[in-house]
């Protein structure tokens, strides 16, 4: 039996609203990672001192960390500061692409 000019016209209506529906799905998409996706010139300026600092504060610690005031009262939680700052340059390089 063949369709009314009705049905056939939803029809036609519900495959226009699925295609525009996913058309701005994908423009939402595509600006979504656009967004998500910006520069990230900054991050080995970021993750080189972060490491290096964590490395430089562990030598201090160990070389002169007896005389220096600041470096001597926080004992060995300098090496939770050294270390954690060069897991920070980790965690930090991870953004880079």
């Amino acid at each position: 039996m063949p369709e009314s000019k009705v049905r056939a016209a939803a029809k036609e209506k519900r495959a226009d609203k699925r295609s525009q529906s996913a058309q701005d799905k994908q423009q939402s998409n595509a600006s979504l990672v656009a967004r998500l996706s910006g520069s990230r010139d900054w991050v080995p300026w970021v993750f080189v001192p972060l490491g290096l600092l964590g490395v430089v504060w562990i030598l201090l610690y160990y070389v002169a960390g007896d005389k220096i005031p600041g470096i001597r009262s926080l004992g060995s939680w300098n090496f939770l500061i050294g270390i954690g700052l060069i897991a920070a340059a980790f965690v930090t390089a991870t953004a880079w692409k």
